[in-house]
């Protein structure tokens, strides 16, 4: 693979260890977040004199001069398809696009096209990010196949980097609405005898746990308090539905962004997504429903989750931005129903 080769001089003052320091010190043209300079330093990209340094913890001197071999861009065998695309939002640094439901973010064995790579791709051309040795849209977060919504992706080096620091930092502004079975009601001593689960004010369930890959069902992940990646979701009830109440309108804050981390977090709570075949499967009461606002809720064809807000600073900018998004068709359809069913709802407010 063809490479380029940076050669940096340690300035003042610099951080006690090797990653920051070259972080600091290499020209942001380069856009080389500190991951990325670890991951060249693990792999004995970076020396010094001629010898490789390999430790991202090593001690930086003023006036050391360390050369790095940044491997350029390699294209990637992904065919790009002229999918429709509904952008938000795009500059020369990044996109926001509104996912809908049903399509796969990046090609993985069993969705090799039809995904929304694919269709960047064909939207980008040939203005796309290297990040990662791979020519390629900057995918820096995903959300699940089934579940709608807002998505940022980066088409520069700058732009990855950026973003991907914040999301590794948790300072990215992430809002879902989801429709669990049952309410999440913060006085109920079943939820609060729930481990992971705790109250804060305003009403507001923080579920804290880990996250981890089932041990027998590679396609699951299950709440792990020994082991897994730490995952904290905050959710609130927004509107109810039923009589009694059966169904509950949920904004749902994330802290970290684990593979399913709602749909999990929400079931370990007791309050599985309305159409979750993996994790939630609950019935509505006999009863709190008419039988035509029931039949919605059980025929429903995916998890009732939607990623409805985005924020994050702009990487090239440094300008906070902001994205919504309304409900998709059919979960404000849903909503209507349940809404116009005749029976009590009763709103908290947005």
């Amino acid at each position: 693979m063809a490479e380029r080769v940076l050669r940096v001089v340690i300035g003042a003052a610099p951080p006690p260890r090797l990653d920051k320091a070259l972080a600091r010190d290499v020209p942001e043209a380069e856009a080389l977040s500190r991951t990325r300079l670890a991951r060249l330093i693990a792999e004995g990209a970076v020396t010094r004199g001629g010898a490789p340094v390999t430790d991202a913890k090593a001690a930086a001197a003023e006036g050391d001069a360390f050369e790095i071999r940044v491997p350029e861009a390699a294209e990637v065998a992904i065919a790009p398809e002229a999918i429709p695309l509904d952008i938000r939002y795009e500059d020369a640094d990044l996109c926001v696009v509104m996912k809908p439901a049903g399509m796969v973010v990046h090609p993985a064995p069993g969705n090799p096209s039809g995904t929304l790579v694919n269709a960047l791709l064909a939207h980008f051309g040939a203005d796309l990010s290297g990040v990662g040795g791979e020519r390629r849209p900057g995918i820096v977060h995903r959300i699940d196949k089934d579940t709608s919504g807002l998505l940022v992706v980066a088409k520069s080096d700058r732009a990855h980097h950026g973003l991907a620091e914040q999301f590794a930092a948790h300072d990215v502004e992430r809002r879902y609405l989801a429709l669990c079975h049952g309410v999440p009601e913060v006085g109920d001593p079943r939820l609060r005898g729930t481990r992971g689960v705790d109250v804060e004010s305003g009403g507001v369930i923080r579920i804290a746990t880990g996250i981890g890959r089932h041990r027998t069902d590679r396609q699951r992940q299950t709440v792990q308090f020994e082991s897994g990646r730490r995952a904290v979701t905050r959710a609130r009830v927004v509107e109810t539905f039923g009589t009694p109440p059966a169904l509950a309108l949920v904004e749902c804050r994330l802290e970290t962004g684990r593979t399913h981390q709602i749909r999990v977090h929400m079931a370990h709570a007791g309050h599985g997504l309305v159409g979750d075949a993996v994790y939630g499967g609950r019935r509505v009461k006999a009863r709190a429903l008419r039988p035509e606002a029931a039949e919605a809720v059980s025929s429903f064809p995916r998890q009732a989750l939607h990623a409805a807000s985005l924020g994050f600073v702009h990487p090239g900018t440094g300008e906070m931005l902001r994205f919504e998004a309304d409900l998709p068709a059919d979960m404000a359809t849903l909503i209507t129903i349940l809404r116009t069913d005749g029976r009590e709802t009763h709103s908290t407010g947005a």
